[in-house]
């Protein structure tokens, strides 16, 4: 007997289901410090926030007006990893909802899973610090596969891994990266309008917008409705 797949939503982590920019931008501001710069402030940060450290690090010293060359970027990056896995939820929380809107599509039936492009080591013990760590299948990052996102194949990777079925699956992020993971997988995508995104979500054509998690249960009901059921 064929083993039956779940239906399956697969979260984006920062700007999605938690609100990590306080601790990203204090991050930013230790190794900008280090470099001699000013801090940059948490409304500034928060638009840096959304690309992966490395763009992030650029963006703060091209505000400071400063500049470094590829290879000292590197080290930058690699000592902003080392800090901010000490430091990855003084400030980390989930978004008003959040747990709750968990809670309603596990007990729908839904399994759940996150994929991210933090590295998968300090996106585990994030989850695991918020008291989170059993509410998902898999919790998949950068390094988790041999590919990530924008590219189709570690979406069908998480979903795969985590007993999931890809035609009865849901992409739920904040950015043009999540949302254009699932436009290559063919799969639906709800975007967050109160994430990390540098432009409107809208402008990016996922097939539902929320702007609160209260709104999530009845976005990814929406979405069920269309699901093809053909075997």
């Amino acid at each position: 007997m064929l083993k039956s797949l779940a239906p399956l939503i697969v979260f984006d982590l920062d700007g999605t289901l938690v609100d990590s920019a306080p601790d990203l931008v204090d991050t930013l501001n230790v190794i900008l410090a280090r470099e001699g710069h000013a801090p940059v402030s948490l409304e500034a940060g928060r638009k840096m926030v959304g690309s992966g450290a490395r763009v992030m690090i650029r963006r703060g010293l091209e505000s400071q007006g400063a500049s470094v060359t590829d290879a000292r970027l590197e080290e930058m990056f690699a000592e902003y990893l080392a800090y901010y896995e000490d430091h990855l939820t003084d400030k980390t929380v989930f978004y008003p909802g959040a747990e709750a809107a968990l809670d309603r599509l596990t007990a729908a039936g839904w399994s759940l899973a996150i994929l991210t492009n933090k590295y998968e080591k300090p996106a585990i013990k994030l989850v695991e610090a918020l008291g989170a760590r059993t509410r998902f299948k898999v919790i998949a990052g950068q390094d988790t596969f041999a590919v990530s996102k924008p590219n189709a194949g570690a979406l069908f990777d998480t979903i795969d891994q985590a007993g999931g079925d890809r035609r009865q699956s849901i992409m739920v992020g904040d950015t043009i990266t999540d949302v254009s993971t699932a436009q290559n997988a063919k799969i639906p995508v709800i975007a967050v309008d109160f994430g990390y995104a540098d432009r409107p979500v809208a402008s990016m054509n996922p097939d539902r917008i929320i702007s609160h998690f209260d709104q999530l249960s009845g976005a990814v009901a929406v979405l069920k409705a269309g699901f093809s059921v053909a075997v």
